[in-house]
């Protein structure tokens, strides 16, 4: 089963959302906290910046959103054991688990599919002296 941009984008906010709230809800070492504020500001700026429907504006192409995800998640296994070292066995399962949401997310997501709604100017026709038909 393949998820569309709509609810993608839904998940998204939602991850954001999770970030921003971890540090609180979990107790976690000031590192783990940065690093937590730190990928929810990066996750909310791509997320705005990607074209489909729950964005402000359209410029990073869905397919490249997948592809940061991609390596975000993997990236993201790597911060977890550094932070375990740094911050305990609870920085570390945090950041595995969220590592494995994203590439689960990853795989089920069809960045294939274009945003249901497009922001494309609509094209008016007009007369010779400017004025609109």
């Amino acid at each position: 089963m393949k998820i569309n941009s709509r609810i993608h984008g839904i998940i998204d906010y939602l991850i954001i959302i999770f970030l921003f709230l971890s540090p609180s809800v979990f107790g976690v070492a000031q590192t783990t906290s940065i690093f937590c504020y730190g990928l929810a500001v990066i996750h909310l700026v791509m997320t705005i910046c990607t074209n489909y429907e729950y964005s402000l504006t359209n410029f990073i192409p869905f397919k490249i959103h997948g592809k940061i995800e991609l390596f975000v998640s993997l990236a993201l296994v790597v911060v977890a054991f550094y932070l375990g070292t740094i911050d305990g066995f609870l920085s570390k399962e945090l950041f595995i688990g969220l590592a494995i949401f994203v590439f689960v997310l990853w795989l089920i997501s069809d960045y294939t599919n274009k945003p249901e709604s497009t922001r494309d100017i609509p094209y008016v026709e007009s007369n010779s002296q400017g004025g609109m038909i």
